[in-house]
């Protein structure tokens, strides 16, 4: 028959609630405070008329004291399993060993559970079960448990910033009748009622944009972006970008608003700008280094190039340096294709990398005292990108040219390539005030300040392939018995 359970629990007080009566009690000392916790049972010890449990909750873990004259039901209590969930009401005590506890003066099964649980020290070894089990490794494994904490909190302190300085957060379609706002490879799917394809957004870039052509001057989105793309320890199929837009301002002011963001959610987090990166320093304290793409390729390659390199010698350079190139590639995508070889995991940054080709750049305004070049940066952190801003380009006429460009690179086999947006360019038809732009990579923000090396340390529920499970399998890793402190 199906164990009763309740459909809810009184509870009073969290772990962390009662914690702060450690430095209170002295040893062997109890109290009269009565709380009432739930949570599961990760440890437990039986010693004849005695039982010592460890409970854990969000917040922390507790021993719990049973007496067998003073505890109901207590041969059942030392049958309950590890993993078992339960709600205990006790009061709070210090053991003669010192050791913080709560007495249990009664207690009922919230939920048992019906599969082995690992514990504290052996956990789950195998990454990839991790993943899978996550409900499993936030109990067991506490780096887990604190990266998705402070991912909250890093997600939370980018609002608050935002919001201080007058952003409004808004929602955009994720449904796009064409893929556009960055070049990557979307995921298709097909809507019955419209018998239409649709796309999953690659970026919010465009719908943002037409907002601000709307009259709303600063906005922003946090949310999930698709790209149908390889994974890696820096890439996820689905991700979370934050976009903002800011009518009035240019590339600089987004990258004084960058370096400000990153070290107020840095200090927010983990109060300081100076952390520890894969065992390296990073100082992320205002105001960043800024180098243009062709400095820095200087520096860290050797070489020196620009636009007004002969192809066949920028050819020649991709050849020298293991770059895989295509017929169609122009002098600006040779030059990118070099950064991303030979200098930018070299960049330990933070740096904004400035002055990106038209070529490889859209969306974005041409540089101001550079034809040929737009005002496009790139924040590099730790080797690896972090964000993507510029200078929205505002001329209709320009920006058909440019998605017609992009769309012939599609036609050449380029399937990250944009189309033509016939709706943004109206849109745009109506007037775009000077107007810059920002995406930041959630998780790769998240990953820099948790110390995070791999993307799926920081995905609650990451991609991986379909599961593989043989009859009878039981993946949640070895249980070895562990004993609490009486």
């Amino acid at each position: 028959m199906t164990e009763s359970v309740p459909y809810r629990a009184d509870v009073t007080h969290s772990v962390a609630d009662v914690l702060p009566f450690d430095e209170k009690l002295e040893d062997g000392q109890e109290t009269e405070e009565s709380v009432t916790l739930a949570g599961r049972i990760m440890l437990r010890r039986d010693q004849g008329k005695l039982a010592f449990l460890v409970l854990q909750d969000s917040t922390g873990r507790i021993q719990l004291f049973a007496r067998e004259a003073s505890t109901p039901d207590f041969a059942a209590l030392t049958d309950t399993n590890i993993g078992d969930w339960l709600c205990v009401t006790g009061t709070i005590i210090k053991t003669r060993r010192g050791e913080l506890s709560i007495t249990v003066d009664a207690w009922t099964v919230l939920a048992r559970a019906q599969r082995p649980f690992p514990d504290k020290f052996h956990g789950i070894s195998d990454q990839d079960l991790r993943y899978r089990q996550r409900y499993v490794d936030l109990w067991v494994t506490e780096e887990a448990r604190t990266a998705f904490r402070q991912r909250s909190q890093i997600v939370a302190s980018m609002r608050r910033w935002l919001g201080d300085r007058d952003f409004v957060e808004v929602e955009t379609p994720m449904l796009h009748p064409i893929p556009g706002g960055a070049l990557a490879k979307p995921f298709v799917t097909h809507h019955n009622a419209l018998d239409t394809e649709l796309f999953l957004r690659i970026a919010p870039e465009l719908y943002l944009k037409r907002l601000v052509v709307g009259g709303m001057e600063k906005v922003f989105e946090i949310g999930r972006v698709f790209r149908n793309e390889g994974m890696s320890t820096r890439h996820n199929p689905e991700f979370t970008m934050l976009e903002l837009y800011w009518a009035y301002a240019d590339h600089n002011d987004m990258m004084t608003l960058t370096e400000e963001l990153v070290a107020a959610a840095a200090t927010d987090v983990l109060g300081a700008t100076t952390i520890d990166y894969d065992g390296r320093e990073v100082d992320l304290s205002t105001p960043w280094r800024r180098a243009t793409m062709e400095e820095l390729i200087l520096e860290h390659a050797g070489v020196e190039v620009s636009l007004d390199t002969p192809i066949d010698e920028l050819r020649a350079l991709c050849d020298k340096f293991g770059v895989e190139t295509k017929a169609h590639y122009g002098p600006g995508k040779l030059i990118l294709e070099i950064y991303e070889k030979t200098t930018e995991s070299e960049l330990w940054g933070p740096v904004f990398v400035t002055d990106y080709p038209i070529e490889v750049s859209p969306l974005s305004r041409e540089h101001r005292d550079r034809p040929g070049y737009t005002e496009r940066f790139e924040a590099i952190v730790a080797g690896r990108e972090l964000c993507n801003g510029f200078s929205e380009l505002q001329d209709p006429t320009v920006q058909r040219e440019r998605f017609e460009s992009q769309e012939a690179e599609r036609d050449a086999g380029d399937d990250e390539a944009m189309v033509v947006d016939e709706d943004y360019i109206r849109a745009l038809e109506y007037g775009l005030p000077a107007t810059a732009g920002l995406g930041i990579g959630v998780d790769r923000l998240v990953m820099l300040l948790t110390g995070t090396t791999t993307i799926r340390d920081v995905v609650l529920f990451p991609t991986l392939r379909p599961e593989q499970v043989s009859d009878g399998a039981d993946a949640t890793g070895d249980v070895a018995p562990e004993s609490p402190e009486g």
